[in-house]
């Protein structure tokens, strides 16, 4: 809690998750980043088995937490469930080094997302007292390190997998994910402990109350939103990516930049845009003038319909003709601005809208947003071979849009399902 020494302004606990994250997720990214061409190249697959492989290893990644969420609120515990899910990812990574493991190693990966997952960022709501403004910045924090380890994955793993071997890539990744657990059994000190387990049974009873039934109505609803949002912001690297290659003008003098660069302007834009911003909502805090979180997320989607909304004005003023690589870089900005705003803070909020005892389900639910939210974006990824670049990119803007409207209605229960768990959590420690 706070009172503890800070590094850098934060609780120290905060470093120690960011940390962690940052190698999941380089592990993650870099394991990722090989796959498709290890199954093409090295196992021989055609493509389309390596595609469905593909996508289900990624589906279940983000559905397992679901499963493991509830096992660590129950029985594990956050910080027991994040020790088991880095072990057993780092085993899987490990085995994918062996071709006859390949099918089991992808299981046991995302097996141990499932704890890992859900668990590690549930901690960073109690480091904070509930009045503490900086506890709704933490989260674009943590975030900083997902894109940290997203962009050095491809980099490192990337390069040894395909120059050196991809047995070496996949080993650097799982030595990415031991360095993360050394790192959260080292920093364990500095977290906050967890609420001894026989609460449970008081947490569960109050659980059949109708505030539950009214949280999870509110969850039901920002999660359609942010699946909606997804539906518009995942086609960043599906049909963005498709524009980048036919549509766009990369020619910078006699140089022709490669259309995979423009891939890692986002996680790059998130590392440099997110101090500044943190700066602008802290001074808007001091002036009592701080967005709702629910808020601040239909900030956000209007923001990325509005990068959208660029594309579709820039592909009717080109026609036929190639657009400057410039306004692709110009969306990228715009595109980034937006998803700070949304998908940082929308975590956050599932972790403050948890229920006592239920930290790690919540915060898996959000995950189980972005599962839904990816399938939805494939649907609508297949309009873009029948429907003209401007209608596409007008249908992206309509679903971001539609996605900041839902957000904006559901800001007044958002806020008063908060204050109510903060009400119960108050009272939970006064008992104490």
């Amino acid at each position: 809690m706070t009172g503890q020494k800070t590094w850098w302004g934060q609780p120290r606990g905060l470093t120690i998750l960011f940390l962690t994250n940052m190698w999941e997720q380089f592990s993650y990214y870099g394991m990722r980043a090989l796959l498709v061409y290890y199954m093409t190249k090295e196992l021989l697959l055609g493509q389309q088995a390596s595609s469905f492989i593909y996508g289900t290893y990624t589906a279940l990644a983000y559905f397992t937490p679901i499963l493991g969420g509830a096992i660590a609120d129950r029985w594990l515990g956050k910080r027991r469930a994040v020790i088991i899910g880095a072990s057993v990812m780092a085993a899987g990574h490990f085995m994918m080094a062996f071709e006859p493991l390949f099918y089991l190693a992808l299981g046991t990966i995302a097996l141990g997302n499932g704890f890992f997952l859900p668990s590690l960022p549930s901690q960073i709501n109690d480091l904070y007292r509930a009045d503490d403004p900086r506890r709704g910045w933490a989260y674009n924090v943590y975030y900083v390190g997902i894109n940290i380890g997203g962009f050095l994955a491809p980099l490192i793993c990337g390069t040894l997998g395909e120059f050196y071997g991809w047995h070496y890539g996949f080993g650097a990744a799982g030595i990415g994910m031991v360095i993360g657990l050394l790192i959260y059994l080292w920093g364990g000190r500095y977290l906050p402990p967890e609420a001894p387990r026989q609460q449970a049974a008081a947490a569960q009873e109050e659980s059949r109350t109708q505030k539950l039934g009214r949280t999870y109505l509110l969850l039901l609803g920002i999660g359609l939103s942010v699946t909606v949002f997804r539906g518009a912001y995942e086609q960043v690297g599906n049909t963005v990516a498709l524009w980048a290659d036919t549509g766009v003008d990369r020619a910078a003098g006699a140089f022709t930049i490669p259309m995979t660069w423009f891939q890692a302007l986002n996680p790059l834009l998130v590392i440099l845009m997110t101090p500044t911003l943190l700066a602008h909502w802290r001074r808007r805090a001091d002036r009592g003038r701080e967005h709702s979180p629910a808020r601040k997320m239909a900030i956000g989607a209007l923001i990325v319909a509005c990068s959208y909304l660029l594309l579709a004005l820039v592909s009717l003023g080109t026609g036929a003709e190639r657009a400057s690589w410039l306004w692709l870089t110009l969306f990228f900005v715009i595109l980034t601005l937006g998803e700070l705003y949304i998908l940082p803070t929308g975590l956050g909020l599932f972790a403050r809208l948890a229920p006592p005892r239920l930290g790690a389900t919540t915060v898996a639910a959000w995950f189980l947003a972005i599962f839904s939210g990816s399938l939805f974006a494939g649907f609508v990824g297949t309009l873009w071979s029948s429907a003209s670049r401007p209608v596409f990119f007008i249908t992206l803007t309509s679903l971001a849009a539609l996605a900041a409207l839902l957000l904006l209605m559901l800001d007044r229960p958002a806020r008063r399902v908060e204050a109510q768990w903060q009400d119960q959590r108050d009272a939970d420690t006064l008992r104490l």
